[in-house]
């Protein structure tokens, strides 16, 4: 019989209040978007479908069969020993996935569904849908989860869980046992640094929504969509290869690295394109006024 440590409530209350920061701020922040810029909310909404269909839905299976196929309950293949056995190709696929089917599914959003909508605010909203979206999907339902395990152990009727896999899935028992220490070790200071990231991550999204918000408004800029696969496959690639050892970046390094690139991508993409577009539309009303 396993016999785990009670998780202190002053870690669980962290957990709740993290929880509740997930998933209110970006519920906020859509709001106010929305009311400020008089924005339809239906935008936001597509935003988040779309991150789900492309990414969940899509992405995550198709990259689990080719990279990860013992987390979909199937066995080694060539393939994935091919690609596990080589560092940099593992960590260059792990950024391409999202890459591809995120920023696929923002075109194909901008061209169907958002096809009529081509006031540049629309760029925003999704990239706030999409970005704030995966906050809530990743990080708040993870929190509830964890909260759910901290009420089990304390219970007791985690052990009984932990006897069940080992009944059923032997190999993953020590990812059970681990747990326990894992969610006791939650403090303060990881939850903050989980929320900076995140602000930088919804920047990246939103920016990379304007980017392909204009690939595809305008054919000339077309180019723009590819350059996105890229810009987010480097992102993901770069954290990839940390994973695998490749390149060794502290906490810090990385927490650094992440908030560099979004703050360039959201600046960039908002100086380059989403201002200027206002600059032009500004000049033609002035004409036509005159």
């Amino acid at each position: 019989m396993y016999d785990f440590p009670k998780i202190g409530t002053d870690v669980i209350a962290l957990m709740v209040i993290a929880t509740v920061l997930f998933i209110v701020v970006p519920a906020v922040l859509w709001i106010v978007w929305c009311v400020k810029k008089k924005e339809k909310f239906t935008t936001i909404l597509i935003g988040a479908a779309a991150f789900f269909l492309f990414a969940i839905v899509l992405e995550k299976p198709i990259q689990n069969v080719l990279i990860f196929p013992t987390a979909m309950g199937l066995k080694e293949h060539a393939a994935s020993q091919f690609i596990n056995a080589r560092p940099v190709l593992w960590a260059f696929l792990v950024g391409f996935f999202p890459g591809l089917f995120e920023e696929t599914g923002r075109f194909v959003a901008f061209k169907t569904v958002l096809k009529k909508r081509k006031n540049r605010e629309t760029s925003i909203s999704y990239g706030l849908g999409h970005g704030g979206f995966e906050v809530v999907f990743i990080l708040g339902i993870t929190y509830i989860t964890y909260i759910s395990y901290c009420l089990m152990i304390n219970s007791g009727t985690f052990a009984t869980i932990v006897q069940q896999v080992e009944a059923v899935a032997p190999d993953q028992v020590d990812a059970y046992l681990a747990l326990p220490a894992q969610l006791a070790s939650i403090t303060a200071g990881s939850i903050l640094i989980a929320i900076w990231e995140r602000i930088f991550s919804v920047m990246f999204h939103t920016g990379a929504s304007v980017i392909v918000f204009y690939a595809a408004k305008d054919k000339k800029k077309l180019w723009l969509y590819p350059l996105a696969i890229l810009l987010h496959t480097a992102m993901d690639g770069i954290l990839g290869l940390t994973l695998v050892n490749v390149i060794t970046l502290s906490d810090i390094q990385l927490e650094a690295f992440v908030t560099v690139i979004g703050a360039l991508l959201f600046f960039g993409s908002y100086s380059l394109l989403y201002r200027k577009d206002k600059d032009r539309n500004d000049v033609t009303e002035t004409k036509e006024a005159a």
